[in-house]
C-alpha cells in the first residue's frame, strides 16, 4: 500500500511543522532550523524535476559532510528516486565504475573534485550531467535559488527502494544494496531506541555521509528523531573536541581508527565534555583498552554492529559497555538476528540449525532492516538473501546472556581505518598489471589503522619486484586505502585441490621464516 507517510521525507515536513525553528542541520557554511531545512529539500526537488529526474531514477552524489549530502537524499526521497553516494576517495576508474552500473541522471560533485569528477565522467560510457557543489561560483546553489520548490512528497510503498550504496564483493565487482525507505525507517527506530535520541540532542557527524555509518547510522536517525545534525568536513580530532564543547554535543560516532587521536587529543585540549552522554564506535573492533581509557576519563564508549545491507544489528549498551568490553553487545530490537551453523547454510533456511552457546557460527537476519537485494545482480542476491534472511558472512558466537562476539568474516574482507577492502577486487586490479601474474591479498594487524593489506605475488617469468612503482601504479587504479601496504614475493600461491588459494598458508610460512 502506498502512502506519503512511507516515505523518509515525511519526516522533515512533520519536523518543520512542529517545531520550524529548532536547529536541524549545521555544517561549516550554515545553520538550519527545520523549517529551512524543509524548504531547502523542496527547492533542491524541484532542482531534480526541472532536470528531468523522476521516480526509480539515480541521482549520484560524489560529497562530503555538508547540509547538500542530505538534502539530496531527502530531495530525492521526495520524488521516489534513489539517491546514490559515491566514496570521495575512490579513483577515477573506480567511480566511472560505479556511474555506468547504477546509470544516474545526475551528478553533483564537490567543486574540490572537479578533476576527479572530470576524469571519472570522461572514463564512463554513460556520462550523466555534473554539477558543483561548494567553491566559488556555486552552482548547486545558483541552482537552488532558482529553482521552483517541490512541495509535495509521492506516496511510496515500504518496499521502494530509498538508496544505492556501493558494496563490493568477493568477486571484486562492486555491488550496489539497494535500500528501502522501511529499511531506513526500521534502522532509524532501532538507533533512537539504543541512542535514546530525543529532539533536545545533537549529534557530531565526521564520519562521511557516503558511509552507511555516517549515513544511516547517525545523520539520518538524528533527523527522524527530530535532532540535530552537526556536520563537520574532515576528521580533525581537535576540532571535534572543540565542536562538542562549543555545540553542546549529546554524542558523536567513529570508526575505532579515529578513536586514538581522540583520546590523544582529549588529555591535550581538555574540553568541556560535560553535554557527552556517550561516544560511539562501529566498523571494526575496537580494542578493549580504548574502552577502559575513556571510561577512565568519564566518558562511555557503546559500539555496534552492522553493515551496508542491514545497518545495525547489534548494539553494546552503556551498562554492559566495560563489563563486556570487547562483545558487539545484543540484537536490536527490530530485527531477527541469529547465529546459524555453518555446516547447515547449504539447506533451506527453515533447516538452519541455531548454534549452542559458545559455538561460532555466521550471523543471519530477517526483518524489515534487510536491503532489497544487490542492483541488477540476481545471482548475489540469490546467494545473500533466502526466503526473507539475509547472510552476513560475519562470523560470531553468543554467551550465556545473548551478548555476541565477532570471531570473524566468511568473507574475505579487511576493514582498514573502518574502510571496508575487498582483497579480490585489489588483486584483480592488480594482476593486469604486466609484472604481475597472481597474487593474494590477506589483512594483517596495524597499529594505527587496525588492518591493513599485504600482497603475496607470483610475478611474470622475466619481472622484477618493484614495491614502490606498483604502489604507485595503484594509486592510479584504486583508493589510496585499498592499496596494499607491503608487498611480498613468492614463487607459487598454496592451493586447495579445486584451486582455491590458501591464505592463512601464506601468513604461517612467513611467520615461520620470521622465527627462523
Amino acid at each position: 500500500m502506498t502512502d506519503a507517510a512511507h516515505n523518509v521525507a515525511s519526516w522533515i515536513r512533520a519536523h518543520a511543522e512542529a517545531a520550524p525553528q529548532r536547529e536541524a542541520l549545521i555544517d561549516d557554511e550554515r545553520r538550519l532550523g527545520y523549517a529551512e531545512l524543509e524548504a531547502r529539500c523542496a527547492a533542491a526537488a524541484g532542482l531534480l524535476t526541472e532536470r528531468g529526474v523522476g521516480r526509480g531514477d539515480r541521482v549520484a552524489l560524489l560529497l562530503g559532510n555538508r547540509s547538500g549530502t542530505l538534502e539530496l537524499v531527502f530531495a530525492a526521497a521526495r520524488l521516489g528516486a534513489i539517491a546514490l553516494p559515491i566514496n570521495t576517495h575512490l579513483a577515477p576508474p573506480e567511480i566511472a565504475q560505479q556511474l555506468d552500473d547504477g546509470r544516474p541522471s545526475l551528478l553533483f560533485h564537490e567543486a574540490a573534485l572537479g578533476e576527479t569528477a572530470a576524469r571519472a565522467l570522461a572514463l564512463a560510457e554513460s556520462a550523466p550531467p555534473a554539477i558543483r557543489v561548494g567553491g566559488t561560483g556555486d552552482a548547486y546553489e545558483t541552482a537552488l535559488a532558482a529553482a521552483t520548490p517541490h512541495t509535495d512528497i509521492l506516496a511510496v510503498s515500504p518496499d521502494d527502494p530509498m538508496l544505492l550504496m556501493y558494496t563490493s564483493g568477493t568477486t571484486g565487482v562492486p555491488k550496489g544494496a539497494l535500500l528501502p525507505h522501511r529499511k531506513t525507517r526500521t534502522n532509524s527506530l532501532n538507533a533512537q531506541l539504543f541512542f535514546g535520541t530525543g529532539p533536545d540532542d545533537r549529534i557530531l557527524t565526521v564520519v562521511p555521509l557516503f558511509h552507511s555509518f555516517g549515513l544511516g547510522i547517525l545523520a539520518i536517525p538524528a533527523l527522524f528523531s527530530g535532532a540535530c545534525v552537526v556536520l563537520q568536513a574532515h576528521f580533525d580530532p581537535v576540532e571535534m573536541w572543540r565542536a562538542v564543547e562549543r555545540e553542546r554535543i549529546s554524542y558523536l560516532g567513529g570508526v575505532p581508527t579515529m578513536f586514538r587521536g581522540l583520546l590523544d587529543a582529549l588529555d591535550e585540549e581538555r574540553p568541556e565534555t560535560g553535554s557527552l552522554r556517550f561516544l560511539f564506535t562501529a566498523g571494526a573492533a575496537i580494542p578493549v583498552e580504548f574502552i577502559h581509557a575513556f571510561e577512565a576519563r568519564g566518558m562511555r564508549l557503546l559500539q555496534g554492529f552492522g553493515q551496508t545491507e542491514t545497518s545495525i544489528l547489534c548494539c553494546l549498551g552503556a551498562e554492559d559497555a566495560v563489563r563486556k568490553a570487547g562483545s558487539v553487545g545484543r540484537p536490536v530490537h527490530h530485527a531477527e538476528v541469529r547465529i546459524a551453523r555453518v555446516s547447515s547454510l547449504d539447506r533451506k533456511p527453515s533447516n538452519w540449525e541455531t548454534c549452542d552457546v559458545g559455538e561460532t557460527g555466521e550471523i543471519v537476519v530477517r526483518g524489515d532492516l534487510t536491503m532489497l537485494g544487490y542492483w541488477e545482480r540476481p545471482q548475489a542476491t540469490a546467494e545473500t538473501l533466502r526466503d526473507g534472511w539475509l547472510r552476513t558472512g560475519d562470523l560470531a558466537s553468543r554467551d550465556d546472556e545473548g551478548f555476541i562476539t565477532l570471531t570473524g568474516r566468511a568473507r574475505d574482507m579487511i576493514i582498514s581505518g573502518g574502510e571496508n577492502v575487498y582483497p579480490r577486487q585489489v588483486e584483480a586490479t592488480y594482476e593486469a598489471h604486466p609484472d604481475v601474474h597472481e597474487m593474494a591479498v590477506v589483512g594483517v594487524p596495524d597499529e594505527r589503522w587496525g588492518e591493513v593489506g599485504r600482497a603475496f605475488v607470483v610475478l611474470e617469468a622475466g619481472a622484477s619486484f618493484d614495491p614502490e612503482a606498483w604502489t604507485a601504479w595503484g594509486r592510479e587504479q584504486l583508493a589510496s586505502f585499498k592499496i596494499p601496504r607491503s608487498f611480498v614475493a613468492v614463487p607459487a600461491l598454496p592451493k586447495t585441490a579445486t584451486g582455491k588459494v590458501q591464505k592463512f598458508l601464506l601468513l604461517d610460512a612467513e611467520r615461520g621464516n620470521e622465527r627462523d
